[in-house]
């Protein structure tokens, strides 16, 4: 008699994943299903465990935590509301800032590390200029922070005195890393091969780092063989280098990765992946040049580089990978498998469910 098998389907967080499905504004945000009559959570998206919501608490347990609004004329300000609406357990989840009185109460007791936008870096600088407020950043001469810092932290300082100023473009946090890894379909042996792969994955993660409008100070490269595979022999090395200059030319983070790749390619194993992690990212207020570095003829300027990454970027913007780095691949040679892709429901009408 032959036994059954049995196999078994599971989808994480089912309802609360269903409820985002379509509705890509909901990407990234905390979700719970309730029970009928919104009694208690039945689902919960991992940002919600994240928080530590517990499966089956009753609503009433939870409203608290779920419901913090910061009202505000402006995106930094109503920021700096729902930072109170967090803090201060007496506001009731709710703070109002559309008083200008309140906002500059509530900006003196705020460390400027909370304002929206000022990172550990930036915070250390201002510092050291006595600013150690969102009030006092608030009060500092516009000209001041632009000549000192850019125009990005004095657009913060005008939206902190009520000033609308930011697009919504702007509203992604800056990225702290960025990388760009991928398992081979195949082996690969050849260190000719593994080059053009690791100069594709740099390729992608600089557009990335240059459409975040930041810089690396270090890069990371990585391979591996398949550590499922016992049989075969086993290699597994990573190998990283912090720059002078931070960077956001791809010719330069490409060398450097090539570089790291060669010293520590080992002949004879199967390698099953690689990939680079782009760190240490910054905006051009972290730039620093080297107090040492002398004039090179056959090194480009940052303001030539920029211009070139620009129209690189420009031209891959309107046909995807017309331009790529001469030493990797074509950009399909590299592509992810996509065998079970789901349909594209929310960007292709062909590719939504029909009904009936």
């Amino acid at each position: 008699m032959t036994q059954p098998v049995f196999a078994l389907v599971d989808c994480n967080n089912f309802y609360a994943s269903c409820e985002k499905l379509f509705r890509p504004d909901l990407r990234d945000t905390p979700v719970v299903v309730l029970s009928n009559n919104d009694g208690c959570v039945v689902a919960r998206s991992k940002e919600a465990k994240a928080l530590g919501i517990k499966m089956g608490v009753p609503v009433h347990h939870i409203k608290d935590e779920i419901r913090r609004f910061g009202i505000a004329p402006t995106r930094t300000l109503s920021k700096l509301a729902n930072y109170g609406a967090k803090k201060y357990r007496a506001t009731g989840g709710v703070v109002d800032l559309t008083d200008p009185l309140r906002q500059r109460r509530l900006m003196a007791r705020v460390p400027v590390a909370e304002v929206w936008g000022v990172g550990r870096k930036l915070t250390a600088k201002l510092h050291t200029m006595g600013i150690v407020t969102a009030l006092q950043l608030a009060d500092t001469d516009l000209a001041t922070l632009r000549n000192r810092f850019s125009v990005v932290l004095e657009r913060t300082a005008r939206e902190l005195n009520g000033i609308h100023c930011l697009p919504w473009e702007d509203a992604p946090p800056p990225k702290k890393q960025i990388m760009c890894s991928r398992s081979f379909g195949q082996p690969i042996q050849a260190l000719a091969d593994l080059e053009e792969a690791v100069a594709h994955y740099v390729s992608r993660a600089t557009e990335k780092l240059r459409g975040g409008q930041q810089y690396a100070g270090e890069l990371m490269v990585f391979v591996r063989t398949n550590p499922f595979k016992t049989s075969a022999s086993q290699y597994s090395r990573s190998a990283s280098i912090r720059l002078i200059n931070a960077t956001q030319d791809s010719r330069v983070l490409v060398q450097q990765a090539l570089n790291l790749l060669r010293s520590m390619y080992r002949e004879g194993y199967d390698y099953a992946k690689a990939g680079v992690m782009l760190s240490e990212l910054m905006d051009e207020t972290g730039l620093q040049d080297d107090l040492f570095e002398t004039a090179d003829a056959g090194k480009p300027s940052a303001e030539k580089s920029q211009r070139l990454m620009a129209v690189m970027d420009e031209i891959n913007r309107k046909s995807r990978a017309t331009l790529y780095m001469a030493r990797q691949a074509g950009p399909e040679v590299y592509a992810m498998r996509r065998t079970h892709l789901s349909p594209a429901y929310t960007t292709d009408w062909q590719a939504l469910p029909g009904v009936g």
